[in-house]
């Protein structure tokens, strides 16, 4: 796959281990003839390590060879967060550290969670785009400003507070966006 082919989440394999792009700039030329650099800021799946890839525009990476299948979160205990993989009910046991990102918006009723299997070991999930969490702590909003676009900061059921829209309320379902962890409208 070509360097202006790769996208923010892709899994390439760098140094043959597998990569996930976290971050992508482009750096245009100045001068004729000069090629356009690729600037990948990426993390390691296997070692959790920060990894910078600086590729030119004609050159590539291989797409890594892994396997995705669906899994469950279960419950977390002090070190760890369990799911259950859903093709062969086998249970898969990932550090905490690993998934502080991701750990914000897991509940265990959540759909379209993947684990990604690398050499028969699952190195990472990816969550859906988008998941619906319910916000158990907010403010009253103020009667009278509702024309505004302002916002407060709401605690939802997992425990990630998230800036919403002043008109919302306790109980009320949120729909928030797993990549930048932003409020994106009502469920």
């Amino acid at each position: 796959m070509q360097a202006k082919e790769i996208k923010r989440g892709f899994i390439v394999n760098y140094q043959d281990a597998p990569c996930i792009i976290e971050t992508i700039s482009v750096q245009s030329p100045s001068a004729r003839g000069a090629a356009t650099l690729y600037k990948f800021k990426a993390r390691n799946l296997i070692t959790k390590q920060k990894v910078d890839i600086v590729l030119r525009g004609g050159e590539s990476l291989d797409e890594a060879d892994f396997a995705r299948r669906p899994i469950k979160y279960m419950y977390a205990d002090p070190t760890h967060l369990h799911f259950l993989d859903q093709t062969d009910y086998n249970q898969v046991s990932l550090p905490k550290g690993d998934l502080e990102d991701e750990a914000k918006f897991l509940t265990e009723d959540l759909e379209g969670v993947q684990s990604l299997i690398y050499n028969d070991e699952c190195v990472a999930i990816q969550l859906p785009l988008t998941v619906e969490l319910r916000v158990v702590q907010c403010d009253p909003g103020v009667r009278g400003n509702s024309a505004t676009s302002r916002t407060k900061p709401a605690t939802l059921e997992t425990g990630y507070v998230v800036q919403v829209p002043e008109y919302l309320e306790e109980g009320e379902v949120v729909k928030i966006d797993t990549r930048s962890g932003d409020y994106l409208s009502r469920a």
